[in-house]
């Protein structure tokens, strides 16, 4: 799942690529991903379309218009972007493609079809928008406990939930946890004063050194998903980089949580 830091990235790499184009075609292969909130049809708004900027907000890129619409992508689970010229082969299960006005493609792939696309005139239309917390780095630690005091769930899942804090997902909520040293499945409400700072601390500088990490790591192939870099997310049975402990890795409802259970004692549940 394309994350903060992944999608930061992405919208570094597109920004002075696309800003500017005109989308001179629309494909649509496969409509699953497509909402139109305009009632105008999808590819007949689109076309003639300006681009003007490529923003971020939380989980979801958006590609405001030089009009009154905006373009706003959220890949979910397997969702990816390519930026390629119409030569490059295409990834499988590309659904939409815009032929941009220097001769470059925006191509939307996803394996799972899981992702959406919206074109609205209204962003507070799109699913959850407004419920979405701040983002991560517009919060001093106040004003993250704060926006932690209402959630009384498990630690992981308040912050991949989106409402307190944007952007979250689950490969970094594990990071986030394991660089604080605290379990995931702590209930928020049993975390005392400094483990909420050092949850905070660990959400700014995780998040940060993998934006530097990915900013040197991706180059312009923002289709291609890097994560080998991570502490413990993705490697369960692999040895802990700080205790050598074996990672543990429980998979529930479609989720995969990794954390080490030496540096990261306690939680809800008994393994």
């Amino acid at each position: 799942m394309p994350e903060l830091p992944d999608l930061e990235i992405i919208r570094e790499v597109l920004a002075p690529r696309v800003a500017g184009q005109t989308i001179t075609d629309v494909e649509v292969v496969r409509p699953l991903v497509v909402r139109d909130l305009t009632g105008r049809g999808f590819a007949e708004a689109l076309i003639g379309q300006t681009i003007a900027d490529v923003q971020r907000r939380g989980k979801v890129l958006l590609f405001p218009l030089q009009s009154e619409l905006a373009l706003a992508i959220n890949c979910k689970l397997a969702g990816r972007l390519q930026y390629a010229v119409p030569s490059d082969r295409r990834r499988s299960k590309t659904h939409v493609v815009l032929h941009l006005s220097d001769g470059h493609e925006l191509r939307y792939s996803d394996q799972r079809t899981m992702g959406q696309i919206y074109l609205t005139a209204d962003l507070s239309a799109i699913p959850e928008w407004t419920e979405m917390g701040p983002e991560p780095f517009d919060l001093a630690l106040e004003e993250f406990r704060e926006r932690l005091q209402p959630h009384r769930g498990e630690i992981k899942g308040v912050l991949t939930r989106g409402k307190a804090v944007a952007g979250i997902g689950n490969a970094y909520a594990d990071e986030i946890c394991f660089a604080a040293r605290i379990n995931p499945y702590r209930k928020r409400t049993s975390l005392d004063e400094q483990e909420i700072k050092r949850l905070y601390e660990a959400t700014q500088s995780v998040l940060r050194e993998a934006i530097a990490t990915l900013r040197e790591r991706v180059g312009t192939d923002v289709h291609h998903e890097v994560r080998d870099f991570l502490a413990v997310h993705g490697k369960g049975g692999q040895p802990c980089p700080a205790c050598d402990t074996a990672i543990s890795e429980i998979k529930a409802q479609g989720r995969l949580t990794n954390f080490c259970r030496a540096c990261q004692p306690g939680g809800l549940m008994q393994f």
